[in-house]
């Protein structure tokens, strides 16, 4: 829910490849500054439960960690503090408004091995061959090109570094009571279509598990040998 794909939807005639209903909300700044005050929700912290992420990510101080589709930076104090001063964790937003929100949260947090990159919507521009890990949360169902954005990421990747993916069933109310057939129409694929497209596209599953019962999972995910 927090990858603005800010680049097709200005000044670009393209249309969305594949998650055209999920990108719509981001077509406008009025659009984007609701979504980016429902990232920066307080209550996040308890509906996403970021710890527990952080945890199944396995994260050591000096890790170097990727946060793909960072929106405003809801990640970012717990996988700076995993990592340490030693390690850095990469923020990657296509949306230029959410990446200055993403840092002025690392600013107020203190967190200095934070660095930003601006993708776009065919590449997260993520350093070649250096990420212990790249995290992908709540936000691959808005890729429009997903094969592309997952070469890139596996290019960046050391050659045992994982990939995790938290995201929504494609269920009645996974993305929330009260939200209906929302994720029916706002989710491309459900998990185990996800795992088949990534793993299609130069992975290998490790695990898969609940991350919220009946509405989220985690699938980790390393480089094919």
């Amino acid at each position: 829910m927090k990858r603005a794909l800010l680049g097709l939807f200005i000044g670009c005639a393209a249309l969305a490849q594949v998650a055209e209903q999920a990108n719509e909300a981001y077509k406008t700044q009025q659009g984007r500054d609701a979504i980016a005050r429902g990232l920066g929700a307080p209550h996040r912290d308890e509906t996403e439960r970021p710890r527990e992420i952080v945890e199944a990510m396995g994260l050591r101080p000096g890790m170097r960690v990727a946060d793909v589709g960072t929106g405003v930076g809801f990640m970012l104090p717990y996988l700076s503090h995993a990592v340490g001063p030693t390690g850095q964790v990469v923020a990657e937003d296509i949306a230029p408004d959410f990446l200055e929100r993403a840092k002025l949260r690392a600013r107020t947090s203190g967190l200095a091995n934070i660095k930003f990159v601006q993708g776009t919507e065919r590449d997260s521009n993520l350093p070649g061959a250096v990420l212990d890990a790249v995290l992908v949360l709540d936000t691959y169902h808005h890729f429009n090109y997903p094969e592309a954005m997952l070469h890139g990421i596996r290019d960046s990747l050391v050659s045992d570094g994982k990939l995790y993916i938290v995201e929504f069933y494609r269920r009645e109310n996974a993305m929330g009571p009260g939200t209906g057939d929302r994720a029916l129409t706002h989710i491309r694929l459900d998990r185990d279509e996800l795992i088949a497209e990534v793993e299609d596209n130069g992975f290998h599953l490790l695990w898969k598990r609940d991350h919220i019962p009946n509405s989220q999972y985690i699938a980790a995910f390393e480089k094919q040998k």
